[in-house]
């Protein structure tokens, strides 16, 4: 019989779950639509000797986000892309992100729970983050809110130390909000910065003279970096300031709208971790007074508000909630009661027995043709694509399984085991997709074909092109691909160009351009059913 896996488990053990998880689907594909392809394209095009400081997707200004994931995205880019592709070496720098923020939410379970169950509740913590639905896919994605993420993290980690260091903890607390400030949206660090100043009011432990200096660290460092770029932009042009101010200031959406959809998309997107959150908030309810408890729940509550009332309603968006609530929920596990972590565990274990099950039929049908069912559903949805056999994934593949029946068969009974047992679910599902369905899911999601075939298509010395219903993600895949940068579509000047290209329905050809055009091209991803990309050209 093989050895018990004892729990808590070592750090090395930790280390490599979140690598297994981490690492694969990072590379070995091309830009997806639509946030992948987006932050590719901002990269790509600061590759390209584009503006540092002005982000753009293909021809059109990006100021929904703050560079600084795209600036070391673009370092990753430079130094890997001789052994990768670009945007695989480029897709590092999320890794490298989602890397530091386990490291970071561990350190900050550790350090801020009583010594007898520090080692318990700083595992619960990274094994309930990777254990988390909703970072299964944008964990291996070209998005800068992994970049806010890594640094909220880090703020989280330095806050046990903000009573007996306030300087130093207050000036790193400062830098981490900061940072998180320049890799997206403001909201998530203004939630967990207004957590710590209500915890500086409301918990016994964080009230006297050593408040003043931490805050005051905390907004000479913080501020500083946060203002940095948006003065740099305003003296680069007063326009782009006054844009940028526009989409980060007002609201999209209706409140009640967005609220709806965050407290359903995020029922699955932040499971287990809301659930075992809020049984730590209602088992200690009587110390919800100490910073380790109030700061994290008060975080997650003012994030998941901000969130809604500003908007977009976009999933994206919670991925913010998953530090502050995988802390709180890293208390949870501590109390648990036996039959609730029994329910969660072997539901995890069916659930995932049964879907990994699913991914392995299906690859047997791939390669096989067998059972002929699976596989002509396979050649249904990817049309033309011809399944190849590679050794690597599939005995990676193969280890994942193994391990994760291991850690299933041999996992000795602790509290920790049922968040133990998901976690190594999690990254069984996307391990077993990532080497084993990925070439598949990137035939039909890839626009390489469709960029290729266009460019093909477009004659010599033809002038510049025009674009009419095409999506900002389409567009940077096809600048991406091929170097296709469209301009807008100018409905006073309708024949300023003599190339346009519209983005349409597949089944019916509603936005011809009439008469005087001919079509050079209609292209599509294979399997498609949505879009459908026509080429057409103004002959005199």
């Amino acid at each position: 019989m093989p050895p018990r896996l004892t729990l808590p488990p070592a750090p090395a053990w930790l280390a490599g779950l979140a690598l297994a998880f981490v690492l694969p689907g990072l590379a070995g594909h091309d830009p997806w639509k639509s946030l992948d392809a987006l932050g590719i394209g901002i990269v790509y095009d600061m590759a390209l000797g584009g503006d540092l400081l002005v982000p753009h997707v293909a021809s059109w200004v990006w100021l929904n986000d703050a560079p600084l994931y795209y600036w070391v995205a673009l370092a990753f880019g430079k130094l890997f892309q001789h052994f990768v592709e670009f945007h695989s070496a480029a897709r590092l720098a999320s890794g490298a992100f989602l890397l530091a923020a386990c490291w970071l939410l561990y350190r900050a379970a550790r350090d801020w729970t009583p010594p007898e169950a520090r080692g318990t509740a700083a595992a619960a913590a990274l094994l309930v983050f990777i254990g988390s639905v909703g970072l299964i896919v944008h964990a291996h994605e070209a998005l800068p809110e992994l970049a806010s993420l890594a640094a909220l993290s880090g703020a989280l980690a330095v806050l046990p130390r903000a009573a007996m260091r306030p300087v130093a903890t207050g000036a790193l607390f400062g830098a981490a909000l900061g940072l998180a400030f320049l890799s997206s949206t403001w909201i998530a660090p203004a939630a967990l910065g207004l957590a710590v100043v209500a915890a500086h009011l409301a918990c016994p432990e964080w009230r006297g003279r050593n408040a003043l200096p931490f805050w005051a660290a905390s907004l000479i460092v913080g501020g500083a970096l946060s203002i940095g770029w948006p003065l740099a932009l305003h003296a680069r042009s007063p326009e782009l300031f006054r844009e940028w101010w526009a989409l980060t200031s007002q609201p999209q959406g209706a409140l009640g709208a967005n609220l709806r959809y965050f407290l359903s998309t995020g029922s699955w997107f932040a499971w287990p971790a809301w659930p075992l959150a809020a049984w730590a908030v209602w088992a200690l309810r009587r110390r919800l007074d100490e910073p380790r408890l109030f700061v994290p729940a008060f975080a997650s509550l003012a994030a998941l508000l901000g969130a809604a009332y500003m908007g977009p309603a976009q999933d994206v968006n919670l991925l913010a909630l998953l530090a502050p609530l995988a802390l709180l929920a890293s208390q949870g596990v501590l109390t648990l009661r036996r039959g609730a972590a029994a329910a969660l565990d072997w539901f995890g274990v069916i659930t995932f027995a049964f879907f990994v099950g699913l991914i392995w039929l299906g690859y047997m049908g791939m390669m096989t043709g067998v059972p002929p069912r699976v596989a002509a559903n396979f050649v249904r949805a990817a049309p033309g694509f011809t399944p190849q056999f590679n050794l690597l994934c599939f005995l990676f593949a193969a280890a994942l399984t193994l391990a994760w029946f291991y850690i299933v068969l041999f996992a000795a009974p602790a509290p920790l085991r049922s968040v133990a047992r998901w976690a190594a679910g999690v990254v069984l599902l996307w391990g077993t997709f990532a080497m084993l369905w990925m070439p598949w899911a990137d035939y039909q999601k890839s626009y390489r074909s469709v960029a290729l075939e266009l460019r093909s298509k477009v004659p010599v010395g033809a002038g510049c092109i025009a674009a009419k219903q095409l999506g900002v993600p389409q567009a940077s895949a096809l600048d991406y691909h091929a170097g296709l940068r469209p301009r807008a579509f100018d409905l006073l000047k309708p024949e300023a160009c003599p190339l346009l290209l519209v983005q349409g329905s597949p089944r019916q050809e509603l936005d011809a351009p009439g008469a005087g055009w001919v079509k050079l091209a209609d292209v599509g991803r294979p399997g498609d059913k949505g879009e459908r990309y026509r080429l057409y050209q103004l002959v005199k």
